[in-house]
């Protein structure tokens, strides 16, 4: 039986610049999407424009890092439309839930 050494060494890998831009792009893009966000929310009037405008953003940083961190954009597209689409139709029904709700509150007053 011979014995093993245990060797360790440790070996060091060089920066990967690239990515280390892109993770700073990222980074960029969500910061502008919520000071975007943050201006509205002191500046325009509480309506319907404002919550519109809020769950458009919401949904595009959703879009933007599943797509980035998730890494789904480099995936195949059928995989990217396997989870948008049952997205959209779950966004549509929680709005024709509400919106039927609030027909048939307003049926029994």
């Amino acid at each position: 039986m011979a014995l093993q050494e245990n060797k360790t060494t440790l070996e060091v890998i060089p920066r990967n610049e690239e990515k280390i831009k892109k993770i700073w792009k990222t980074a960029l893009i969500l910061l502008i999407l919520t000071s975007i966000e943050f201006v509205f929310a002191f500046t325009l009037p509480r309506g319907i424009l404002l919550y519109v405008i809020f769950i458009g953003l919401t949904i595009w940083k959703a879009k933007y890092i599943m797509m980035e961190f998730m890494h789904l954009g480099d995936e195949v597209k059928p995989l990217f439309y396997s989870i948008i689409v049952p997205l959209i139709f779950l966004v549509w029904l929680v709005i024709a839930l509400v919106r039927e709700g609030s027909d048939i509150f307003m049926l029994r007053w």
